[in-house]
């Protein structure tokens, strides 16, 4: 455990200098793949009912849970039983790998750029590449909401849940993380194709995440202080509105960041054509801005640090 804790330091450290390797090819990628030709094979398997929907879905999901944690914890054993650095050096690149602080802020700042020197159609299109609601007619208020959303819940579910997991059980359970996070991304619409096959996914994302989010929640809140935001309203709206959401989890962080921020983020929204109407979280207290979504990623980058220092502290204690 050890180990894993200088790992988790370590791959912190360098996803915050170098975020995402771009030149090879990425783990939730491949954990991508492999949700997905495991569909294809197990759709073809069980009957297009609505029971045998829940049973392919759930035995996908317990195939790639499986397969996320056992073949990193393998590899690894086998690493650190050659030579505890190469097991460390392995474990440090994965967390380093999965973890998503440069690069969200990176992604989001693609959309402040795009506002601030291009045109509303291409910070739309930027923004459509880190959201999954409709953007062709968002206005900029739209956006740039779409944006700090984007980087509040990705809070949880990039840094801190997998930071979390990697500091509990090292490199396998932050796979295992991601597996689960990755399934809910892929499988876990509400739509004809996935009501029932990805309803597993989709409640076990929820489940894994209950945790996570609720001190990412509080974290955000408390890194209001190291970044000069209103740490008082922070504090107010996370309590009111964290609930305020289809999915217990959401509206955590979203909660925490529209208080810090004093503006009202959430709302209606459309989906592949279809408007959800959802409700608002925070108040209104100025107009949504460019400018938040750079105050977001200080409050993003705040939280994460401080994620890594109170998990890592914990380590030491127990």
């Amino acid at each position: 455990m050890t180990y894993s804790m200088l790992a988790l330091a370590s791959g912190f450290v360098l996803d915050l200098i170098f975020g995402d390797p771009r030149w090879m090819y990425h783990p939730v990628c491949l954990i991508g793949k492999l949700i997905s030709s495991l569909e294809k094979k197990i759709r073809r398997i069980f009957p297009k009912s609505k029971g045998g929907e829940l049973a392919g879905g759930c035995v996908e999901v317990m195939l790639v849970c499986v397969l996320c944690a056992g073949i990193p914890l393998v590899v690894l054993y086998l690493a650190y039983g050659i030579l505890p650095w190469l097991g460390f050096a392995l474990e440090t690149y994965w967390c380093y790998q999965l973890l998503a602080t440069k690069s969200l802020r990176d992604e989001s700042m693609k959309v402040y750029d795009r506002l601030k020197n291009g045109t509303l159609e291409k910070a739309r299109y930027a923004v459509s590449m880190i959201v999954g609601r409709d953007t062709q007619e968002l206005t900029e208020e739209g956006v740039t909401k779409a944006a700090v959303e984007t980087v509040a819940e990705n809070t949880s579910d990039g840094i801190i849940a997998p930071m979390l997991f990697m500091a509990i059980g090292g490199a396998p359970l932050m796979f295992l993380y991601k597996g689960i996070n990755t399934m809910d991304s892929m499988l876990g619409y509400k739509n004809d194709k996935y009501l029932y096959f990805g309803r597993c996914a989709a409640k076990l994302d929820d489940v894994v995440n209950f945790i996570p989010a609720r001190i990412s929640g509080w974290l955000m809140v408390a890194a209001t202080v190291f970044v000069g935001l209103d740490t008082k309203n922070a504090a107010k709206i996370y309590r009111r509105d964290r609930r305020n959401h289809a999915s217990p989890n959401s509206a955590q962080t979203e909660a925490a960041m529209a208080g810090a921020l004093d503006i009202q983020l959430a709302g209606n929204a459309y989906y592949f054509g279809k408007l959800y109407e959802k409700p608002t979280i925070g108040d209104p207290v100025r107009p949504v801005e460019a400018e938040d979504i750079r105050r977001a990623n200080r409050l993003l980058y705040a939280t994460a640090v401080l994620g890594a220092v109170a998990f890592l502290a914990l380590a030491v204690l127990i």
